[in-house]
């Protein structure tokens, strides 16, 4: 079973809310681009306790738990590590639209939910990277995009200035 399996496993099981985001939801959205890790979205903080990690960490994986301050976008993230697969991030929201990302997250009969393109640009729009950026206008590409587009423009005017102000930038 591979670390992602292990770890959607683990959340599954303890009623933890959670959604693959990053290259992983952009390849499902039809986005070919590669990262070394992947990464999962959960709004529960829960996570960010060592205890949560311990039947993982009783095999041969390593959680490197970190916790967001006050001025940082997310609550923490989780790198889960082991010497034979991919690293894992579950990456912790703070936010209720993020949060509602994830309750809205398709489900995949192989694997964890996946994020919505639009939800997906949302969040990168957040990031505001320049890969974030990339990312943005090749979902716009994609045969989906002038649908994505429409979404994320009707759910912008309740998010921060800096998401319409880059939103503007990609369009």
């Amino acid at each position: 079973m591979s670390l992602l399996e292990r770890v959607a496993a683990l959340l599954d099981a303890r009623q933890v809310p959670h959604a693959l985001i990053g290259a992983a939801a952009l390849a499902a959205a039809g986005v070919a681009r590669s990262t070394f890790d992947i990464d999962l979205l959960t709004p529960d903080v829960a996570v960010l306790r060592r205890d949560f990690w311990e039947s993982l960490s009783a095999t041969d994986v390593v959680a490197d738990i970190r916790r967001g301050d006050n001025d940082d976008p997310l609550a923490g993230v989780v790198r889960l590590e082991t010497p034979s697969d991919r690293p894992v991030d579950v990456i912790v929201a703070k936010h209720a639209w993020q949060a509602h990302a994830v309750r809205r997250a398709n489900r995949s009969p192989d694997g964890p939910p996946v994020v919505r393109p639009a939800d997906l640009v949302l969040l990168k729009l957040y990031a505001g990277g320049n890969q974030d950026l990339w990312d943005v206008r090749e979902l716009l590409e994609t045969p989906a995009g002038e649908s994505i587009a429409s979404e994320v423009e009707q759910a912008l005017a309740e998010m921060p200035s800096e998401m319409r102000d880059r939103w503007a930038t990609v369009r």
